[in-house]
Parts: structure tokens; C-alpha cells; sequence
């Protein structure tokens, strides 16, 4: 037994409702289970109780025991003072009010529907993944698709708020928000971090003074980044020195440059290089004035994807790292890694702006341009084909992703759809 079971079964009442009376003998009717609450405080606000003839209009506060009320320090929050009903599986102590009141008490042992507690531990039993896997099919499609359209959108409003964090370190600027939050992304996972570290050195503020000369803005990222070789007779890797020693010394760089070793080359391929991403980004800061303006002023999703559609410079055309030669032409950025900067930086950025400005026509664009994107292939959205959901759009695999990552990996079986909808049914 635990709480989250003992909330369920108060929330949809599945327990013997007539003839109720509290621990203390008293007669008591539920006129309303009160609003589940996310936050700190009781479980539950706004509820409304008749304990005898009187109505109580408070919180609920759910327990195993009802000793949990001193094992939570409870006694010593003013917030539960507003608890006028302490529900729980066990009543092992009476608990008293700070004006020496005692708390109403509604024990559930024994009184609550066997079957749903049966089918809630064969949900938390479960050794598969998905661990209603083996019921999956008995749930309406109503529920399935309900609950992926909510943790589409749960997952949209997360990383919406990663982006405002970011945007609130940076004093309300979406432009260095944007360049900030779109170079983490070109590490693609690997280099993510690097990434990071590297855009906050080498900021949008400095890059937009060189955008115009694609050498200049190379050799900020690649000096910053510590990627320029000390030595070579390279024409190119010396000028990309000469320039970066210049801008070092203007910005005051020299202290923050970051090593060599950060960056990782090893189990990728050659063409997801840092060396080559970098290139990449250089000339998408280049080709770009204002990386946040384009996104949000795109009115086509083709025109959103022309904008990450980038050839790097000659030298990063025919190498894959400085002073190699790549036997064959190193590629552009290609269409998965585009849709993969869409999905991951330009949606973020559009929703947060969205709900930063309450324009909702602007979140619609964001699900709008997933829909226009093919699902991603991994083993999460493998599982879920398995269980005959359909994958076909970036909406549909990122929205499986998360309910994957949220919701079944930790067992929160009772705030899904489709797992309460299951334990329900028993």
C-alpha cells in the first residue's frame, strides 16, 4: 500500500461510500473530493465534507498511517491546518490539532474495491517496460490517444522551460536565448555540454559584431573551443590563429579557452565531428542575422528548414579534422540532423515564446512543424509499434518518448490514461 494508490481510490471514491462514519463515530458524507494538488501542502484543496450535521469546507490529507502525520512534521505546518479530513489505510494514532482539536480520521481498510488494488499491483509487478504492455489492447483508443496528445504537450511546456530559465539568465534576450540554446543542440547529445560551455564564452553579442566574415566567427568557436592547432604551415588553421589571437585579446578570451580534450570524436561518425558542427555553426551564425527572428517570423515549415540547410566552409568540405584531408567529400548538414535542430531547438524556442507572449496560434505552428517531421527510430517507439500505436510524425514519437520516460519507467500508472483506465476496469 502506499499513497499514491490510497489518493487514486479517495479521488475516484472506490471504496464502500454508504452509511460512512469517521473513526470517531461520527456520520460523514463526501460532497466533494476536493482538487488534487502538485504542489507543497495537503493532497487535496477545496474539498467539502458533512461530519454530522455540519459542512466542512477544506483539505484532505492522505496517509498509510496516520502516524505519517508526525512522521511528515505536519504538526508543525500552519498549511494543514486546513486539513478537515485525514484519511488513511491504518489509524495507529490519533492526531491532534494545534487547538487541541481532534483531527476527523476516515480509516479505507476494508472497505476498499479488492479488484482495484489487485489490478494497480499487477501494474507495479510488472517486469516489462510498458507495464500495462500485456493489457494495452483492452484500453479504448479514446485513452491512448487522449493521454499522447497530453504528454506531447507536457513535454513541449518541460523544455519550454528550460528555454525561459535560459531566457532569464540572459535579461530577456531571445536572440543570445536562441544562439545559446540552438548551440547546445549542434553537439547533437555527445557534445551537448561542450557546446554549451562553448556559446557561453564565445556569446551572441561578440558573433554578431563578425557574423558578416565566416572567418571571424569560426575562429572565435574554434579558439574558444581550444580546437586550434598551436602549430602547422596550414594557411588556413595559421590565419584562423592570427584571427582568433586578435579577437582574444579584444574580448579578453585567453582565460576562459576552453581544452581540446572536452570534446568527444570517439564512436561517432566522421561527419558528427565537433570539428565539422563547428564548421557548420559557424556558417549558420553567418548565414543568419538573427537566429530567434527567422525562427519565429518563418511562415513556412520548408522556409524553417532552408535556414539550418548549410554548406561549412570550403576548408571543412574536404576535412573532417584539422590538418586531415578526408578521402572524400565531407557531407552537409543533412535532412535528419536539420529535423533533428527543429525538434529539439527551434519548437522549444517558439513554445516558450508562445507562452512567454500567450499566443497559442504560435504552439499550434510549433505541433504543426513535429507533424511535418518523420518519427524518430529507437527502441522506445519500437515498443509502442509493438503495441500497435502509430509512429509516423516527430509529434507522435516525441510525445511516446516522453510517456515512456515520465510516466512507465517510473510506474506512475495512476496518472496515466490509459493505467488508471486499467486499474478502473478491474
Amino acid at each position: 500500500m502506499n499513497e499514491d494508490i490510497l489518493s487514486f481510490i479517495w479521488r475516484f471514491q472506490y471504496f464502500a461510500a454508504e452509511a460512512l462514519c469517521t473513526d470517531e463515530g461520527c456520520k460523514l458524507s463526501i460532497l466533494r473530493t476536493g482538487h488534487k494538488n502538485g504542489n507543497a501542502g495537503p493532497d487535496f484543496s477545496e474539498a467539502r465534507v458533512m461530519i454530522e450535521d455540519f459542512q466542512w469546507v477544506g483539505s484532505i490529507e492522505i496517509h498509510v498511517r496516520s502516524s505519517d502525520w508526525f512522521l511528515h512534521h505536519h504538526q508543525t505546518d500552519p498549511a494543514y491546518e486546513t486539513v478537515i479530513l485525514h484519511v488513511v489505510w491504518e489509524n495507529d494514532r490519533p492526531i491532534v490539532r494545534q487547538d487541541g482539536s481532534l483531527l476527523p480520521t476516515l480509516t479505507l481498510k476494508g472497505s476498499v474495491n479488492q479488484t482495484v488494488l489487485e489490478r494497480y499491483a499487477q501494474l507495479q509487478d510488472e517486469t516489462e517496460t510498458i507495464p500495462c504492455a500485456g493489457m494495452f489492447a483492452e484500453v479504448n483508443d479514446i485513452h491512448k490517444y487522449g493521454m499522447l496528445d497530453r504528454v506531447l504537450l507536457e513535454r513541449l511546456d518541460r523544455k519550454a522551460g528550460l528555454v525561459m530559465d535560459l531566457l532569464g539568465r540572459h535579461n530577456n534576450d531571445w536572440e543570445e536565448t536562441a544562439y545559446q540554446w540552438l548551440g547546445r543542440h549542434f553537439g547533437f547529445k555527445l557534445n551537448d555540454a561542450p557546446f554549451a560551455r562553448l556559446t557561453e564564452i564565445a556569446s551572441w553579442k561578440m558573433i554578431r559584431k563578425h557574423r558578416e566574415k565566416l572567418n571571424q566567427v569560426e575562429a572565435l568557436l574554434f579558439g574558444s573551443a581550444g580546437l586550434i592547432p598551436a602549430e602547422s604551415t596550414d594557411p588556413y588553421i595559421r590565419q584562423l590563429r592570427t584571427e582568433y589571437q586578435f579577437l582574444s585579446a579584444k574580448y579578453g578570451l585567453k582565460d576562459q579557452q576552453m581544452n581540446g580534450h572536452e570534446w568527444k570524436n570517439l564512436r561517432m561518425r566522421p561527419a558528427g565531428f565537433p570539428t565539422v558542427r563547428l564548421a557548420q555553426f559557424a556558417r549558420l551564425l553567418n548565414k543568419n542575422g538573427n537566429l530567434f527572428s527567422e525562427i519565429v517570423s518563418a511562415q513556412t515549415f520548408s522556409s524553417l528548414q532552408a535556414m539550418f540547410q548549410i554548406e561549412q566552409s570550403d576548408y571543412w568540405q574536404d576535412h573532417y579534422l584539422f590538418e586531415k584531408k578526408s578521402k572524400g567529400k565531407v557531407p552537409f548538414l543533412g535532412k535528419d540532423s536539420v529535423n533533428l535542430l527543429i525538434v529539439n531547438g527551434a519548437v522549444p524556442l517558439l513554445v516558450a515564446y508562445a507562452k512567454h507572449r500567450q499566443q497559442p496560434e504560435l504552439l499550434e505552428k510549433a505541433i504543426y512543424w513535429l507533424s511535418e517531421i518523420g518519427a524518430e527510430k529507437n527502441r522506445i517507439t519500437r515498443e509502442w509499434e509493438l503495441l500497435g500505436m502509430k509512429v509516423k510524425t516527430a509529434a507522435d514519437s516525441q510525445a511516446l518518448i516522453e510517456w515512456y520516460n515520465n510516466y512507465c519507467t517510473f510506474r506512475k500508472c495512476l496518472e496515466c490514461t490509459v493505467g488508471a483506465a486499467l486499474v478502473r476496469s478491474g
